[in-house]
């Protein structure tokens, strides 16, 4: 069994008529959830003007930049619309240009393309998946005002490049920490470092309330612009937001590792219909602005987080030990794993590796774990990169990780029975 600093980060992998009844499956997602804050969840849908409103909103935005060392969090529907908020009250807008790598969301090129900047597409470095700085300067124009930062899974860029490159060429520098709840560069958490940074709590991320996002930043005055923005912002429907909380009740009983692949089995079988809220909508994956895109963030969603706040050192703690057990052991039957700089500590969201085969190593992974993808695409879940305006072939580096790149669950679900099982069945492709 794996300990570190006095305390337990894995269960103990038991056995007996319910494991073999039921084997264990791992969802991507599910696993930062706790029955405490479903119940929490559930509490707050008995009183629904409370599920919408409270308190609890701006105790949790106080919690989440303590965090990051910062004194303004300003929190959102999701953080895309966080991001979008951002770029206005910067002044970015038509003719600006923004820098921003490749593979990412579509929802972070669309929130640049809704202030009507243009996104310039920097290409990534295969050897942690984070944006090229070379290729990056060499993409500034007169019309750049932004470089957007993407700390990809949770592995930190080299800030002190970045911050040099911002400095010298008069740029704002955005952190994108999407992934990255909880990792730190020399010490320092990210989100610390730019003019303003972005987080999100959707479900596949470090804590989840379902759907999510947060902006913070030292700057008090933009602080207060950004609060102002958020506090033109409607709220989101009441039967949203109970959806939203519905559907992280289910999903922690759903994606326990002894149920999971039954109801996956139905998904699948229903042709992945899904009757819960999705992240991304239509007109998103199609690169256009839905109706409903900007809204506040809810007082049941906050004080989940806040429950999840409080276990957040453990949460990245074990993930940091599921990430060291999946390298000792892939990196002895020659599969290309992300190489990590001196000084930086990750917050693993997802363990990325690299194959020959993608389809292959799903399926053979398939049994013990459902597998993300990130990245499909260079803008993922776009219907076509051209959505966002990307032209094939621009970046190939990030074109070649949409088809090679699998990545692995690290989430407080995963135990070191499970580590031994994934891995085994991975080296099998090899």
């Amino acid at each position: 069994m794996i300990v570190g600093s006095g305390m337990e980060f894995w269960e103990a992998t038991r056995s007996g008529p319910i494991s073999q009844i039921l084997p264990r499956c791992l969802a991507q997602l599910g696993g930062a959830t706790s029955w405490a804050d479903c119940l929490t969840a559930l509490r707050h849908l008995m009183t629904p003007f409370h599920a919408l409103r409270g308190p609890q909103i701006a105790h949790y935005e106080e919690s989440f930049g303590s965090r990051i060392g910062v004194p303004f969090a300003i929190s959102f529907s999701a953080a895309r619309v966080g991001l979008f908020g951002l770029l206005k009250v910067l002044g970015i807008g038509p003719t600006d240009e923004v820098l921003l790598q490749v593979p990412t969301h579509i929802v972070v090129a669309n929130a640049i393309r809704y202030t009507g900047a243009q996104p310039v597409y920097v290409d990534c470095r295969l050897e942690d998946y984070n944006i090229d700085l070379k290729q990056a300067e060499q993409r500034i124009t007169p019309k750049t005002r932004a470089i957007i930062l993407q700390h990809t899974f949770g592995i930190p860029v080299d800030l002190d490049r970045a911050q040099d490159l911002a400095k010298r060429y008069g740029l704002i520098l955005i952190e994108d920490c999407v992934h990255a709840l909880g990792a730190r560069y020399k010490g320092r958490p990210v989100g610390s470092f730019g003019r303003a940074a972005i987080f999100s709590t959707e479900e596949t991320k470090t804590i989840s309330s379902t759907m999510g996002g947060m902006v913070v930043t030292d700057d008090r005055i933009l602080a207060q612009q950004i609060r102002d923005f958020e506090e033109a912002c409607p709220w989101p429907r009441r039967s949203l937001v109970a959806r939203y909380l519905l559907k992280l009740v289910a999903y922690h009983f759903l994606t326990h590792p002894y149920v999971y692949r039954w109801p996956r089995l139905a998904y699948e079988f229903l042709g992945r219909r899904n009757p819960l809220p999705t992240p991304t909508s239509r007109e998103e994956r199609q690169g256009l602005r839905p109706k409903d895109y900007a809204t506040r963030f809810s007082n049941g969603q906050s004080a989940v987080l806040l429950g999840q706040l409080q276990r957040l050192e453990q949460n990245v703690a074990h993930r940091a030990f599921v990430a060291a057990a999946y390298s000792a052991r892939l990196a002895q039957c020659g599969l290309k794993l992300p190489k990590v700089a001196e000084g930086v500590y990750l917050s693993w969201v997802r363990f990325p590796v690299w194959v020959s085969d993608r389809d292959k190593a799903l399926r053979r992974v398939s049994p013990h774990c459902v597998s993300g993808t990130w990245f499909t695409s260079v803008l993922e879940e776009a219907e076509s990169p051209s959505c966002g305006g990307y032209v094939s072939g621009l970046c190939p580096r990030a074109e070649m990780v949409s088809r090679h790149l699998i990545n692995l669950p690290t989430h407080p679900r995963v135990r070191e029975a499970d580590v031994a099982r994934i891995t085994e069945a991975l080296s099998s492709n090899v």
